[in-house]
């Protein structure tokens, strides 16, 4: 008998541990936290293009992948590039455009939120996280002056591959992922003129544009009128400095003031955590639903 006792015990025991291990499995992190094997030691350095002479020793000094580099660190594109007339260039490249950001490549407080994507308004620049890990990051055009992006937290829902701005019916939106659906937010495709320009939207580069268009996710609806659940959340924070200079130009004196920390992010991130926790656990809940049917 006390030998059959001590068996049921060990079973117990042995069932007890195996579900708490279960659960310590199920908080594991799913994306291996991102490590650089090299030194983010960037300096960079002013390109004056004062005239053509310099203008075509820059194009032949730098590759087509440099330039791409170049433009996307000045937060303009190559539409825009001919209206340049400074732009900082890193001292040396690395071609994983990852090694460059601003943006801390681990957040901990978003290891249970499987996507993120976040734009600071100060260096006008977006970050992109899976599970708490930086995925992309590349820069944008939030609101000018007179339309400025509205802040805080938002969700994305519908996206078109081709859009027709409700402000003005010329202008075409590529990749556009809407994530104000009453205002008419979203981040899509337009120029990047080195400063925030946009009539209160997310402009982006077209790459970025259209990456981002597959990664995010859009809402549920249950009808035309009802949203059963939302889409990815989406912070704006932050405010511009319109009479200063680009903030990027700080770079050349101090190669990592744009930078912003995690516990910066953190902080963030913090103040939206339970919603954007209570929205993805009914997302979750309404696609096992429509799993079932």
């Amino acid at each position: 008998m006390n030998s059959l006792k001590h068996t049921v015990f060990l079973i117990i025991i042995s069932l007890l541990i195996s579900c708490q291990n279960e659960k310590e499995v199920k908080k594991e992190h799913p994306v291996p936290e991102r490590k650089y094997d090299k030194p983010q030691d960037f300096t960079y350095s002013i390109w004056s293009l004062k005239n053509d002479s310099i203008r075509k020793i820059f194009k032949s000094k730098f590759s087509g992948s440099e330039i791409t580099t170049i433009v996307s660190l000045n937060r303009i594109d190559k539409s825009t590039l001919p209206k340049a007339d400074s732009l900082i260039v890193p001292d040396k490249f690395d071609d994983d455009f990852l090694a460059y950001s601003p943006f801390p490549y681990t957040v901990k407080n978003l290891f249970d939120v499987p996507k993120i994507a976040i734009f600071s308004y100060p260096i006008q620049a977006y970050g992109l996280y899976e599970y708490g890990e930086l995925v992309k990051w590349g820069p944008t055009s939030l609101g000018s002056k007179a339309h400025k992006t509205p802040t805080g937290l938002f969700f994305t829902n519908w996206k078109g591959e081709e859009v027709q701005s409700t402000v003005d019916d010329e202008w075409i939106l590529r990749w556009n992922f809407n994530i104000e659906n009453e205002e008419g937010v979203g981040w899509h495709q337009y120029e990047l003129p080195g400063y925030p320009a946009s009539h209160s939207c997310l402009r982006l580069l077209e790459n970025d544009a259209k990456w981002m268009y597959d990664w995010a996710d859009e809402w549920i609806l249950k009808d035309a009128n009802t949203v059963q659940a939302k889409g990815i959340p989406v912070i704006v924070f932050g405010d511009y400095d319109f009479d200063g200079k680009s903030p990027w130009l700080e770079l050349i004196n101090k190669p990592k003031a744009n930078d912003i920390s995690e516990k910066e992010l953190e902080n963030l991130v913090s103040n939206y955590l339970s919603e954007i926790i209570k929205e993805q656990e009914n997302r979750t809940s309404i696609l096992a639903e429509k799993a079932t049917k």
